[in-house]
């Protein structure tokens, strides 16, 4: 009887749901692992975390993107050049409904250049077959733009 309630138990820690602790922690560590790949000039990191009918809004976009294989084709307008700029995330936080995960986040970029860009970021992850993937990317700026990058 004790191996039953024994195997019981561990079935049900084994289907339970994440904390939203460990549902933030995962999206957190998921968008930073793609922020760092980003930083190198990789931007597939993103590619990969993202859901098929993505939507992304940036400021240099006078329309939405829907759909990866439109964010594909964005994200090789903008090709590795070998530099490594190192962005600084901070203030994230994630709010967690169900199999619906927000993400908001300050980052700090360098873009190439040496001077600082200041950036908000929202990032609304979806759970489908058990993977958390980007459904909406929107980024803003937080401060007007350089007059020279």
């Amino acid at each position: 009887m004790l191996k039953f309630i024994m195997a019981a138990v561990a079935l049900a820690a084994a289907v339970a749901p994440a904390s939203a602790a460990d549902v933030a922690a995962t999206i957190i560590a998921m968008e930073r692992a793609a922020l760092d790949r980003s930083d190198k000039g990789d931007v597939k990191g993103f590619l990969e975390i993202s859901a098929p009918d993505v939507v992304y809004q940036d400021p240099a976009l006078d329309a939405p993107l829907i759909g990866l294989p439109a964010l594909t084709a964005y994200y090789a307008k903008f090709p590795a050049d070998g530099e490594t700029n190192h962005g600084v995330m901070s203030n994230a936080n994630v709010q967690v409904l169900g199999d619906v995960a927000v993400l908001s986040f300050h980052y700090v970029s360098r873009a190439g250049t040496a001077k600082e860009i200041f950036w908000n970021c929202t990032e609304v992850y979806r759970k489908t077959d058990g993977n958390w993937r980007i459904v909406n990317t929107h980024w803003s700026l937080t401060k007007p733009l350089p007059q020279k990058l």
